[in-house]
């Protein structure tokens, strides 16, 4: 199975909501806020319990969302 068949379905944009950001299933919630709470030590159990429309599918969806991101980024050499 390929990442974006992982969060396909899961991540969607929207222009008008949070600024574009990619967001959980067309909620206000975003990637970006998943991935900070991650970071900050929250458990997929913590954040669940705390959004308790959210998934751990959602959640891990997030994770491959932003590994495909990251695997794409190209850097230019200076």
């Amino acid at each position: 199975m390929s990442l974006k068949e992982i969060y396909e379905g899961i991540i969607t944009i929207e222009p008008g909501k949070r600024g574009g950001k990619p967001c959980i299933r067309k909620m206000r919630i975003t990637v970006y806020d998943i991935l900070g709470w991650l970071a900050n030590g929250m458990s997929i159990e913590e954040i669940i319990n705390d959004f308790p429309e959210l998934t751990q599918k959602d959640i891990l969806a997030c994770l491959a969302y932003a590994a495909d991101r990251e695997r794409s980024v190209k850097i230019l050499a200076a």
